[in-house]
């Protein structure tokens, strides 16, 4: 059997967001599920949950890489939660197992996240978050995603 390969958005975001930032968060979990692509994110709350949410609402896959060493503390829209007992080091398998990288505000742990996918050499598109060197700004949940889909399947000339 041929599998056919889905493109692996990862959401990156701050686990103590605003209301604003978790309704952009909300919106883009949705449009990646209605994108047919997977959710990657860290699995726990604010950002992470908020995206997951909007993803399973529409259907979408989503997967956890947890810091912790129990799937079951993933937030209740995960579809595959990965215990990884590395704590915020697990913010590298984040980047590392994503395609392309969307990053809705955040703190610290988002910034590291952001290093670790330039690291890797991922496309990151940002919504208020870092203003950093390599970061694609996007306006809105719609142009964040198209931004996230243009970057990995560019369009040839």
């Amino acid at each position: 059997m041929e599998l056919k390969k889905m493109i692996r958005i990862g959401v990156i975001g701050g686990s103590k967001p605003d209301a604003k930032a978790r309704q952009v968060a909300f919106k883009v979990g949705q449009l990646i599920a209605e994108k047919s692509a997977i959710l990657i994110c860290g699995g726990l709350s604010g950002v992470m949950e908020e995206a997951s949410r909007g993803a399973k609402q529409a259907g979408g896959m989503t997967i956890g890489i947890l810091p912790g060493n129990s799937p079951q503390d993933a937030n209740p829209h995960i579809d595959v939660a990965i215990a990884t007992g590395l704590g915020y080091g697990r913010n590298s398998l984040v980047a590392m197992n994503s395609d392309v990288i969307i990053a809705i505000n955040g703190q610290f742990g988002t910034l590291t996240e952001i290093a670790y996918g330039s690291i890797y050499g991922k496309k990151i598109v940002g919504l208020e978050t870092w203003d950093i060197e390599g970061v694609i700004k996007a306006e809105s949940a719609e142009e964040a995603v198209n931004l996230a889909l243009k970057n990995y399947f560019p369009l040839t000339s």
